[in-house]
């Protein structure tokens, strides 16, 4: 029996990713085959502690502690399909709690540069990062995140949006990022960027 048999419980998780893949990613749309095969590829389980791997394959989001999470297997297909993670793309992670989603990015990507949610809401300076991934939902963009971002470059995170959340992106152009809502999707909050109160997103 492997390691990974023995943490989950499960006879093969190969099988229950397999599963996942077909039962809630293509009925959702996601088919592309670079999505498919690194979430083939990655066992979520090996990102949970022992007394939840046997949620790994759950069709919504793992609550963890410290306020992390592992979002839902769907929110992760849409979002590595939004992202269109492309070879030379130097990229910037705000991780939700784990590490399962830089796992799924790192071989897709030139280099991957991984963050805190708290780090990432006070971030000093200025990057040249292609692409911004952000593993949760947020209700603002802080302008010290923004600013990690070359021009032309891509974001794409959940977003709240009148108390729903929903998958966005966008671009950075002269300086400025507008985040486009694509899709209403369940996504864990990432309290860190919380808006101040009677902020709404614009």
């Amino acid at each position: 029996m492997t390691t990974t048999q023995m943490h989950s419980g499960l006879p093969d998780t190969r099988i229950a990713r397999r599963a996942m893949i077909d039962s809630q990613l293509r009925t959702s749309g996601v088919n592309e085959e670079y999505v498919l095969a690194r979430m083939l590829a990655v066992p979520r389980e090996d990102f949970l502690p022992a007394d939840k791997a046997s949620q790994a394959y759950i069709d919504r989001a793992i609550a963890l502690g410290d306020g992390g999470h592992l979002a839902s297997p769907l929110f992760y297909g849409k979002l590595l399909l939004e992202a269109a993670p492309m070879p030379e793309d130097r990229v910037l992670l705000v991780g939700g709690g784990t590490a399962y989603l830089a796992e799924l990015l790192r071989p897709l990507v030139a280099d991957l540069t991984e963050m805190t949610a708290a780090d990432a809401v006070s971030a000093a300076g200025t990057g040249n990062y292609s692409l911004i991934v952000i593993d949760g939902a947020i209700e603002q963009l802080p302008d010290s995140l923004a600013a990690q971002l070359a021009d032309g470059g891509r974001i794409v995170t959940g977003l709240v949006l009148r108390q729903v959340t929903r998958l966005a992106s966008g671009r950075k152009v002269a300086g400025q990022v507008n985040l486009q809502p694509i899709e209403d999707l369940g996504i864990p909050v990432l309290t860190a960027f919380a808006a101040p109160k009677g902020w709404t997103f614009a």
